[in-house]
């Protein structure tokens, strides 16, 4: 679908108020009906449905009513949403011609106030030239109902992060500048895809170049996953900048050697072909040495070493677990706790030994005692049965005693309410009982089942109190 700015100045505070109604609604329906966008917007006199025409007009909604009558927004309408946000942010005035195009996105020129000119990408997930993304890309994590403008944003913020990420960390990437819903806001690389580059005047040099960048991506725990000739831009000075990240996993990841040995094989590849390179040779008169790589010369996955960071653990990286993150989190208290863990180990071993040594000390004492006083223990057996008559008969005695106590509380509890009883009946002597406002009583004339329960409840009180 074009992008026709010109729309944007056709448009009122009214029709983006429906707009974002739309996208409102769309957090939990797949088609948003009519009434809840007419309660969410809140026009007065009724302008919500004359909106909804106009915007149908420019085909910034999409009208559905198989089910019901209701309105979804389309990716022309999420993209009116999202440059709107950029403007009012000042982030650009002016929108330009299209500058690229690809399965997944489109990219725009933009302008700034001051007349720098930068580069906005638009995701577009869901064209049919790539609707695999459930399998194929890990944006949805746990979640399992989506839609593709949801789907989008996550890609969108995804690759915000990584590009911010890799500049920190001195990668020859695009500035970040600013991102909202599926749009991103980023510098204008001033060069050319490799893939139109017909001829280099040192293409061994930018060979290794662009091969040290996969393996140094490698060693800060990241692999990019689709490098390619496609998204490495060169300029006249044969620099490279990376572009395109949202594909990015860690090295944690288990097809991660797969996809890493995928993006060397690009590179060899393309290389082999545009410029006819012999990658033996000339890796041996730059480097001078095949340390780290095959009998092919390529870097091998295996032998790289993660010493220059853990970007997958601060981007939350796919594949990178919390397994992961708890075994390096102990990687590094280890090394800073070795020494003290060593010295509190000896004291414990210590410790331990002296235990034992007390526990085999006592076992022995009582072996010595078992053997020599055997005597003693028959004198002590006869004693028992001796007293074991005597005390069967002192059980006799006190169940008895029990019995008489039990007795004893008994009376005493009867004579309790006999007195109560009394006391009741003197106090309401002469006097008409009242029956209580909150007591309910049947036809029969009795009273209810709660005001039974509440007499109950008071009499305990009562026996309680006294």
């Amino acid at each position: 679908m074009k992008l026709d700015v010109d729309v944007l100045r056709y448009l009122s505070k009214d029709d983006f108020r429906v707009l974002t109604a739309v996208e409102l609604g769309m957090r939990n329906h797949e088609i948003v009906p009519t009434e809840l966008i007419d309660r969410i917007a809140r026009l007065k006199h009724g302008g919500t449905y004359k909106v909804l025409k106009n915007l149908l007009k420019h085909k910034l909604l999409h009208h559905d009513s198989s089910k019901y009558d209701g309105f979804r927004l389309t990716y022309l309408g999420y993209d009116f949403l999202a440059i709107k946000t950029m403007v009012n942010k000042g982030v650009f005035v002016a929108v330009g011609r299209q500058i690229g195009v690809g399965k997944e996105s489109d990219i725009f020129e933009v302008a700034r106030e001051d007349g720098t000119v930068l580069a906005m990408k638009l995701h577009r997930l869901g064209r049919v030239s790539f609707r695999a993304v459930k399998s194929k890309r890990d944006y949805l994590r746990h979640r399992s109902s989506y839609n593709w403008l949801y789907l989008s944003r996550l890609a969108a913020l995804k690759e915000f992060a990584f590009m911010k990420a890799l500049e920190t960390h001195g990668f020859p990437v695009p500035n970040a500048v600013e991102h909202n819903r599926h749009c991103v806001v980023m510098s204008l690389v001033q060069g050319y895809p490799l893939v139109q580059v017909k001829q280099l005047q040192n293409p061994e040099t930018v060979f290794e170049s662009i091969i040290g960048q996969v393996v140094r991506l490698a060693e800060h725990g990241l692999i990019h996953c689709d490098f390619n000739e496609f998204n490495i831009m060169i300029d006249d000075d044969e620099k490279i900048t990376m572009i395109d990240f949202p594909q990015m996993v860690s090295v944690s990841h288990r097809n991660a050697q797969m996809y890493f040995d995928r993006d060397v094989e690009c590179i060899f590849k393309f290389f082999r072909k545009r410029f006819n390179l012999s990658f033996q040779e000339s890796i041996d008169d730059i480097d001078g040495s095949d340390e780290g790589r095959d009998e092919a010369g390529k870097p091998c996955f295996s032998e790289i070493e993660r010493s220059a960071g853990f970007l997958d653990r601060e981007l939350a990286a796919s594949g990178f677990t919390r397994k992961d993150e708890e075994n390096i989190q102990r990687f590094i208290e280890g090394e800073a706790e070795s020494d003290t863990n060593s010295d509190s180990e000896g004291v414990d071993l210590v410790e331990d030994l002296n235990e034992a040594d007390t526990v085999d000390g006592d076992s022995s004492h009582l072996l010595e005692q078992d053997e020599g006083d055997e005597s003693q223990g028959k004198e002590e057996s006869r004693e028992a049965c001796e007293s074991s008559g005597s005390e069967k008969e002192d059980a006799s005695d006190n169940e008895e005693n029990n019995e008489d106590a039990m007795e004893n509380e008994a009376e005493l509890v009867k004579s309790l309410n006999k007195q109560r009883r009394r006391a009741i009946a003197a106090a309401h002597k002469g006097r008409k009982t009242v029956a209580s406002r909150n007591s309910y009583k049947d036809k029969g004339g009795r009273s209810s089942h709660n005001s039974k329960i509440q007499k109950q409840l008071s009499c305990c009180f009562v026996v309680v109190n006294i």
